[in-house]
């Protein structure tokens, strides 16, 4: 389906699919965000792969009908320090949905919007500091 793509699992191996108006645009910011690479597009689909070849695959899916609610399942992105994943997010396109942290069972997350609204959050997974204002 796309250029330069081989899948070698010998187990089981999952990808994501994200509905969007415009992936391209969307690929540009995910790239970018992941540390993934644009393998190109197939008919409605944009795919991007880790750089580095560890992690699932994200496709993004041309649709016609907009987003209207919350999503039902979003991305966490888990780094050391959240409010500068945040700062370097925003810089991209995202977009802060609250001014404040969230934060139970011992991690900490800052709840964002890729540039067409799609929820995720920049999690700190319970490191130390990670909610913390550098």
């Amino acid at each position: 389906m796309f250029p330069n793509v081989t899948i070698n699992h010998p187990s089981p191996h999952f990808g994501l699919v994200l509905d969007c108006a415009d992936p391209d645009r969307l690929a540009e910011f995910w790239a970018t965000a992941l540390g993934y690479v644009n393998v190109g597009a197939a008919g409605v689909y944009v795919a991007l792969y880790p750089r580095e070849g560890n992690g699932p695959k994200l496709l993004l899916q041309r649709v016609t009908d907009p987003k209207t609610t919350k999503n039902r399942m979003h991305l966490d992105i888990e780094v050391p320090d959240i409010q500068t994943e945040a700062d370097r997010l925003t810089g991209l396109g995202a977009q802060r949905q609250s001014d404040t942290t969230c934060s139970e069972h011992g991690s900490t997350w800052i709840l964002m919007a890729d540039p067409e609204g799609n929820e995720f959050c920049i999690c700190d997974n319970g490191s130390p500091g990670g909610g913390t204002t550098s």
